[in-house]
Parts: C-alpha cells; structure tokens; sequence
C-alpha cells in the first residue's frame, strides 16, 4: 500500500489527536475542546465524523484509569497510595475534617446504594455529562466507578456521548462558516 502525502498527514494528525485525547482524560488541565475547534479549522481534510470517534476512544480510554482506580481495579502508583492510605496521627485539625466531611461520606454511601439499586440511572447521569459536562465528566467518572457501574454500559455511554460532543464541537467551524456565507 503507498500513502500519499496528504493520507500519510491526516493520520499523523488522528493518531496527535488520539494522544491528545487521551492526555485531556488524565490530565484536565489540558483543554481538548480548543484543540478539537483549531484542528477542524485548519485541516478540513479531516471529516468532523472522524475527529468526534478518535477524541471519544481517546477520552474514554483516559477516563477509564479514573474509573478503574475509583472501583479498586486498579492500584494506584505506591506514592499516591502511600500518601492516600498511610496512618495518620489524630489532630484537631483532622478530626474537624472528618466532622464536616461526615455529611459527604454519608450522602456518598447513599448515592452509591441508590446507583445499586436503580443502575440506569447512573447511566443516564454519566451518559449526559459525557455530552454535556455537566455535571461535570471527571465527577461522573469517579462516581461511576464508586457505584460499581459495569464496564460495558462505562464505555458504551461514554463512547456514544463523548463521540456527539465531539462531533459536534469539530462540525461547528463549517456550520458557522456556512451561516457567515449566506
């Protein structure tokens, strides 16, 4: 098979995409959004279709180590388990956290026999973040894996939504310039 220039560019471009996505999931700093808009601005070689799939395996394949470590699938690097799991001494300081985070842990155990007893609606909430954002998609992420959400409605929910987000956001170019063309 001999790839011409231009094929050869476009999948230098879906496989930078793909890492990109993938490196946004684990570290949110990074705004996959802005480089979802400059990538369909500047190669419109690329379908808006093709775009909105690579990000969406991309940000599930990241989100899927938050899932996994939020469901103990996973262990974590020994120097976050280590600082996360180690005895601490008691203090006052400690102990007026552990009061006001009290309410928080209870309304956490709730919602997580809750998301057991009725499992759709977990998914419906994770399956409209991962479109929306809101609320927010790291929460949901970590919330899904608290709750024991299986793997497959996981991927699939977020899969689907992260794939008409993104679809969306690299289509919006074009669509907004047809509207200035009229």
């Amino acid at each position: 098979m001999v790839w011409h220039d231009s094929e050869a560019s476009v999948l230098a471009w879906l496989c930078v995409t793909l890492g990109v996505a993938f490196g946004s999931a684990i570290v949110p700093v990074l705004s996959i959004e802005v480089f979802v808009i400059g990538l369909a601005t500047s190669e419109e070689r690329i379908p808006w279709l093709v775009i909105g799939a690579v990000v969406a395996v991309g940000q599930v394949a990241g989100k899927l180590l938050y899932y996994l470590a939020a469901r103990g699938s996973i262990r974590l690097p020994s120097v976050l388990h280590d600082r996360l799991h180690r005895p601490r001494a008691a203090s006052q300081r400690r102990e007026r956290w552990r009061r006001r985070t009290k309410r928080v842990r209870v309304w956490l155990e709730a919602l997580r026999e809750r998301c057991h007893r009725h499992p759709h609606w977990m998914a419906c909430t994770y399956g409209v973040s991962s479109v929306l954002g809101l609320p927010p998609f790291m929460a949901t992420t970590v919330l899904a894996g608290l709750v024991r959400m299986r793997m497959s409605m996981f991927v699939a929910a977020g899969l689907v939504g992260r794939f008409v987000r993104f679809s969306v956001l690299a289509a919006a170019p074009a669509v907004f310039a047809g509207m200035l063309r009229l």
